[in-house]
């Protein structure tokens, strides 16, 4: 009417952006529901009793929990910080938030569907996820000390034995709007970064960057970081680099990818010291880079 008309590229990026959104609300919603249900039904007596008194095990204990709690990176954030607030150990919480998106049924058999009916890259995957869990959640466990989270930082505690149930059903609901808003401005942002970044950086440029076993494995998990897709997903991509790329570097993509992308970062940096986000993201980078290496 007026005679405006938006760039290209910013109309690429807006359809980015909203197919961004619309793919990671639902596992955001998903994660936000049972971070209420802990907060209100699990108390800390539960979790001393389930988890290993000893370091380690907590971690290796944690890092298969995954198998048992299917999640997307997406809203595995709000459910660990419920998960440490009621005392289970950071290691062990970092350990099941490493996994959880990748080693669950539905994030394995979506890969080996993507891989022609394979196992062999679902198994490699699923086995990559663990090893990085185990000495990321290892390396936090002997070297982080104090409280995982940011100063102003603080979760609602309730009487859980004197509060009837349909009290209890209400109070998860309203935790669980609570953290929404408080998540989904962080979803948001990073969302809107990653659509700015792929509709700006040409996935060409990454690709012809990317010739040496080291220079593709660099390439693709700097690829998986940028395109920030939800774990169920994201191995169609990859399948579609099978020509170009080598197994190493698609399981670098597939690892890489779940653990750490815009969004989940931005999330993680609202909710625990920079320190700590700092030394997941430097570990499973470099965890993740050297097991890429040995295929």
């Amino acid at each position: 009417m007026f005679g405006i008309s938006l760039p290209q590229s910013f109309l690429q990026m807006n359809t980015i952006f909203i197919s961004i959104l619309i793919e990671a609300l639902p596992f955001v919603t998903l994660g936000v529901l049972i971070s209420g249900i802990i907060q209100i039904f699990v108390t800390e007596e539960m979790i001393a009793k389930i988890m290993p008194k000893n370091k380690i095990l907590a971690v290796i204990f944690a890092s298969f929990l995954g198998i048992l709690f299917p999640s997307c990176e997406c809203g595995i954030v709000p459910i660990v910080s419920r998960l440490v607030s009621k005392g289970v150990p950071i290691s062990a919480g970092i350990a099941f938030m490493l996994t959880a998106p990748i080693i669950n049924p539905v994030v394995l058999f979506a890969t080996y569907i993507a891989f022609g009916s394979d196992w062999k890259m679902p198994l490699y995957r699923a086995m990559g996820a663990i090893i990085v869990a185990i000495i990321v959640g290892s390396l936090i466990a002997f070297r982080f000390k104090g409280s995982p989270f940011k100063e102003h930082f603080h979760f609602h505690h309730s009487d859980k034995k004197s509060t009837p149930f349909y009290k209890k059903i209400w109070q998860t609901l309203e935790h669980a709007v609570e953290e929404f808003f408080s998540m989904g401005k962080y979803l948001i942002i990073g969302s809107l970064i990653a659509a700015a970044v792929q509709t700006y950086i040409k996935t060409s440029t990454l690709v012809s960057i990317g010739q040496g076993q080291a220079s593709s494995s660099f390439v693709m998990m700097t690829l998986s970081f940028i395109l920030s897709l939800c774990s169920e997903a994201d191995a169609f991509i990859a399948s579609s680099f099978r020509t170009t790329f080598s197994t190493g570097s698609l399981l670098a993509f597939l690892v890489f990818g779940p653990m750490v992308d815009i969004k989940n970062l931005m999330m993680m940096l609202a909710t625990f010291k920079k320190r700590l986000v700092f030394m997941i993201v430097s570990s499973v980078f470099a965890v993740v880079f050297v097991y890429s290496l040995l295929f």
